[in-house]
């Protein structure tokens, strides 16, 4: 296989020891799992759910399935979070999108610099993916992904408090780019891939139980003062399959371009479907180009469309760098990462790698960056 000849990858099934322009869509499909009543203990005294004569499943009854979460999360008061942005300054918004507002802040109590995204409540889906985040991050601890700090569940008002990340999202860097910004270099980019490819190298395979991140893409990629990478949003993750399962049967939900074919179609959700959006973004980190680009010509809105007959065609993947670049990057070293790629965005999942072979090659693509760092 070109994936594993090219990357000479070698490695076992064995778990790793050491380690916004687009809209999110969604298509009913049957849920398998019953409704319950009970919230975990540690966050219900402080989140009042809405009430109905059906709700929609929550992460949180997934939990309760493995056990009480403890939530270590400092829970804030809104006069707090109002006074640590001003009363949400205008001039403090720094993301918005269909969730709700991002805004910077500076807490009164420690000075600390922090990002608020205050979720919009029209709608029951806001308090869903305020306890899946909530309660997904108190489940896990990486460097790749982002720290939530605390919370607020004031009344209606549900806003989450997370670290500040200097440098915005990676699609900040990658498209649209501001006349004073320089675009990332060729082996930055690979760090960031890397660093983006372990975090969900740790959703699959370390947490427990395994978590699969759904909402992979360029703008839930944030990047701290060094370009060193964090998944963000954890709104629409569900906790992964076990028992012998294969998948996770739920609704479709995620980001037009980026979905996995096979869970757009069944709304059947395994790992593999995040290795199908790694390579998706991949490909935008590869090309600058969006995953969707209603700007192009119809033949170029697509990326995944589009680039596909280029991977056929070895003498054509140097069209398929970022002119960005420059041609500022090894030749063997693109190829390698387009067949990444490509292999991750294999139709069938079963043909699709693991994340933690996605990890290993691009660990040896970023390779010659870590020594020049170290030289210096």
């Amino acid at each position: 296989m070109i994936f594993l000849i090219c990357c000479k990858l070698q490695r076992t099934n064995t778990m790793r020891k050491n380690t916004s322009h687009s809209s999110r869509s969604t298509v009913e499909a049957k849920d398998t799992y019953d409704d319950s009543e009970a919230l975990s203990s540690s966050i219900a005294r402080s989140i009042s759910m809405s009430s109905g004569h059906s709700k929609p499943k929550r992460i949180a009854e997934d939990v309760l399935r493995y056990g009480k979460v403890k939530v270590a999360a400092e829970v804030f008061t809104f006069k707090e979070l109002a006074a640590a942005t001003n009363n949400f300054n205008p001039d403090l918004l720094i993301g918005e999108g269909g969730f709700g507002r991002v805004y910077k802040g500076r807490l009164k109590k420690t000075n600390q610099i922090v990002a608020m995204k205050q979720l919009d409540m029209n709608g029951v889906q806001g308090n869903r993916e305020f306890l899946a985040e909530v309660l997904t991050l108190s489940l896990v601890d990486h460097r790749n992904l982002v720290n939530l700090i605390g919370y607020c569940a004031d009344g209606r008002q549900r806003i989450l408090v997370y670290e500040f990340m200097r440098n915005g999202s990676l699609e900040d860097h990658l498209f649209d780019l501001a006349p004073d910004m320089m675009p990332l270099d060729w082996y930055t980019r690979m760090r960031i891939a890397k660093g983006a490819a372990q975090g969900l190298e740790y959703l699959h395979n370390i947490a427990n139980p395994p978590i699969i991140y759904r909402d992979f893409k360029s703008s839930n990629i944030l990047l701290d003062e060094c370009f060193n990478p964090k998944l963000s949003d954890f709104g629409l993750a569900k906790l992964g399959p076990t028992d012998g399962d294969d998948y996770v049967s739920t609704r479709v939900m995620g980001t037009y371009g980026y979905c996995a074919p096979e869970y757009a179609q069944t709304g059947q959700l395994t790992r593999k479907s995040d290795v199908y959006s790694f390579g998706v973004v991949l490909l935008e980190i590869i090309t600058g180009r969006r995953a969707i680009d209603n700007t192009r010509t119809a033949e170029e809105q697509h990326l995944v469309s589009w680039a596909i007959p280029y991977f056929r065609d070895k003498s054509k993947f140097n069209e398929l760098a970022d002119p960005l670049l420059e041609e500022k990057y090894p030749r063997k070293g693109l190829y390698q990462a387009i067949a990444v790629a490509g292999m991750c965005l294999q139709d069938e999942a079963c043909t699709r790698p693991l994340i933690g072979d996605v990890v290993t090659a691009l660990e040896y693509l970023s390779m010659e960056l870590e020594l020049k760092s170290k030289e210096n």
